[in-house]
């Protein structure tokens, strides 16, 4: 991480892409494990790029059909449907949603050609997923479903009804907090404070979730406020992540110690080792709102 560090202090003084700079929209794909997912792990930066003019499409691997203590199969996956729809509305980008079943995901061939479709149907510049370690099965295997799409969203004859890529695209881990076998590592970090309530926003569309199952099976649902306005508020408290040191001293890299200091919300990615491995040049022109 700290070359990482030392080579964006080291050309943020003469590189400075701006908004309006890149002339061909940049094309971005976030993955998710279940309806939501994408939202939580690179909403602020979904909305970023999505206001300067790039397109992002996000996609969740399976349909959330287990994911609630009262409702489930057809009914709640129709729900999550509406709710991811709701929630691309309020960040800007497109929302996809596989017919996988919650809770039974696993790194099958037929469901890493659906991935690998939707990579290339996008022509992905930068592909966002999980690590494959986590607690839960499903995001675990989407992470492994990634990254067994990395090298092949290029060979012509796996997938051959899409176009393969000509370039494959910089491949990223958004973060998370295990430690094993490895802790994540902030290669790149977005400060998302001026679109954090637009975030909270479209989390807030997933209203089975984040008001609903997740604090049945989290314990923790006498904390959910009754009125939409102090849900809402609630929310934007509860999703809160801390920027660790670390995470700051990749903000003082990108942004310049000033600006860092101001930094009240981001979100971090970690750089892949499959798939293209960009230059701190090929970095600041994919995340040109990382600048000092």
């Amino acid at each position: 991480m700290k070359k990482y560090w030392i080579l964006f202090a080291v050309l943020a003084g003469s590189i400075q892409l701006i908004q309006g700079q890149n002339t061909t929209p940049l094309r971005i794909v976030v993955i998710g494990a279940h309806p939501d997912d994408c939202d939580l792990d690179a909403g602020g930066t979904a909305a970023l790029f999505a206001a300067m003019g790039h397109a992002v499409k996000f996609v969740s691997v399976t349909n959330g059909d287990a994911g609630h203590q009262l409702q489930g199969g057809g009914i709640l996956a129709k729900r999550r449907f509406a709710e991811a729809q709701e929630a691309g509305k309020r960040l800007g980008v497109a929302y996809d949603v596989l017919d996988n079943h919650d809770g039974e995901l696993v790194p099958s061939l037929q469901v890493r050609l659906q991935v690998i479709r939707k990579i290339r149907e996008w022509s992905a510049d930068v592909v966002i997923a999980p690590r494959p370690n986590d607690y839960h099965p499903d995001h675990r295997y989407t992470g492994v479903l990634v990254q067994d799409a990395a090298f092949m969203v290029g060979v012509p004859n796996v997938a051959s009804d899409t176009p393969p890529l000509k370039k494959n695209p910089v491949f990223l881990y958004s973060q998370d907090n295990f430690k094993r076998p490895n802790p994540f590592r902030p290669d790149i970090v977005v400060d998302i404070t001026s679109v954090y309530d637009q975030k909270v926003n479209a989390l807030d569309a997933h209203q089975s979730q984040e008001y609903e199952w997740l604090p049945w099976i989290g314990h923790y649902s006498e904390e959910v406020p009754a009125s939409a306005a102090d849900r809402k508020k609630w929310l934007a408290k509860h999703i809160a992540v801390t920027i660790t040191p670390e995470v700051r001293a990749a903000l003082e890299a990108g942004y310049g110690k000033e600006k860092a200091t101001l930094v009240q919300h981001a979100e971090s990615f970690e750089i892949c080792e499959y798939g293209t491995q960009p230059s701190v040049e090929e970095i600041r022109r994919l995340f040109p709102m990382v600048r000092k």
